[in-house]
């Protein structure tokens, strides 16, 4: 939950207005940083318009999956309690922080009412599980106190910060394909995870965006349940997910691992408009003789114009592959893009054409070092 910039000591860190937040997992995740040595309580923020999420909720997503689970439906979440949460932001029923921290008199009394009519909500949906309100109210009048400090106004704290020409780097979770309205629907997570969700998620405005990098792996994975074209349920995806290290980092599931699916990536370029791509792993492809990247899709024997909506028809397509020759050779200690050998080059001049964007950043291995800019 925490930024990453935390590491850095002259970055502030602001947990955004789109983020919904388990403060019992904050206040973990900090007092573990800070066990080993991170002292960054003065540079960390939190807005006072984020949601809250609850333990209930988290019950109410294991449930909900459960139930899901019996029809073979089962999305495949993390169990954090998230779209049990934004579902009760969509419906005006949630809970924000400055509900919780407010010192206005009655306001406590204002957030149990709140609290209370949200599980009962709750328990009228999935029945009545078990769960003690009134510990986990005394346990969140303790957290209010502790919160405070830390909250503020993220609108002005933003601004101020764009008014000052400071660099502001901004924290995603997951891709567009997991997008609530762009994304594999409803295999998806509960927000907007595109361009759109700088504007929406944090309050800047869209004028103040200018370059959009575009972050993408060498060949396509996924978590979670849903229609996936180009996995490869054989020796190829067991190559990428061992030696790419792929594995969920929120519940340490197998992530599925497939061909580049380029179908994807232009669907993806078209939303968010990237000026220009970073291409990280390229090193896990180094020992296959050859690739496959997806440049189409059919159905019916007609070629597809765009990424579909439809996720029935999208189980149902016929992948359209080109096929390139492999370099079998290390990439990992390349430290320009020159050094890369030949048909690693054209691996990545093949991405760049078909999507017609600059590849600016090729990644070959997980140091900084490892991380060549295109000349």
């Amino acid at each position: 939950m925490l930024p990453s910039g935390l590491i850095n000591p002259n970055c502030n860190n602001l947990v955004g207005s789109g983020v919904v937040i388990h403060v019992p997992s904050f206040f973990t995740e900090l007092e573990n940083i800070e066990k080993k040595g991170l002292d960054c309580r003065d540079r960390l923020f939190v807005s006072d318009r984020a949601h809250l999420v609850f333990d209930f909720h988290q019950i109410a997503d294991g449930l909900k999956e459960k139930e899901l689970s019996t029809s073979n439906k089962a999305i495949g979440t993390t169990g954090k309690g998230i779209g049990p949460t934004y579902s009760t932001k969509a419906s005006r029923s949630g809970i924000r922080v400055h509900h919780l921290v407010s010192q206005e008199p009655g306001a406590w009394e204002e957030f149990v009412t709140r609290y209370k009519r949200l599980v009962d909500s709750r328990q009228k949906r999935y029945g009545e599980f078990e769960f003690d309100v009134e510990a986990d109210l005394a346990k969140y009048k303790k957290y209010a106190d502790e919160l405070r400090p830390f909250v503020v106004d993220a609108i002005p704290f933003l601004n101020d910060a764009l008014a000052a020409k400071k660099r502001i780097l901004i924290e995603g979770a997951n891709a567009l394909m997991l997008d609530l309205d762009f994304g594999t629907y409803p295999y998806v997570t509960s927000s907007n995870t595109s361009i759109g969700g700088v504007c929406t998620g944090l309050g800047i405005p869209p004028q103040k965006l200018r370059n959009i990098y575009g972050v993408v792996k060498a060949y396509t994975t996924r978590v979670g349940a849903g229609p996936f074209p180009t996995e490869q349920l054989n020796e190829i995806g067991e190559h990428l997910q061992t030696v790419g290290a792929e594995f969920g980092v929120t519940t340490g599931r197998k992530r599925r691992c497939g061909w580049l699916d380029l179908v994807v990536l232009k669907f993806s370029t078209l939303i968010n408009g990237y000026t220009s791509l970073n291409i990280t792993k390229l090193d896990v492809l180094d020992q296959l003789p050859e690739l496959k990247v997806a440049v189409g899709y059919k159905h019916n024997g007609k070629e597809l114009a765009s990424f579909p909506a439809d996720l029935s028809l999208l189980e149902k397509v016929e992948v359209i592959y080109e096929t390139l020759p492999g370099w079998k050779s290390d990439t990992s200690k390349c430290r320009t893009f020159s050094d890369l050998p030949e048909n690693a080059k054209k691996y990545v001049e093949y991405i760049e054409k078909f999507l017609n964007v600059p590849v600016e950043w090729i990644g070959v291995g997980p140091g900084r070092e490892s991380m060549l800019t295109r000349n």
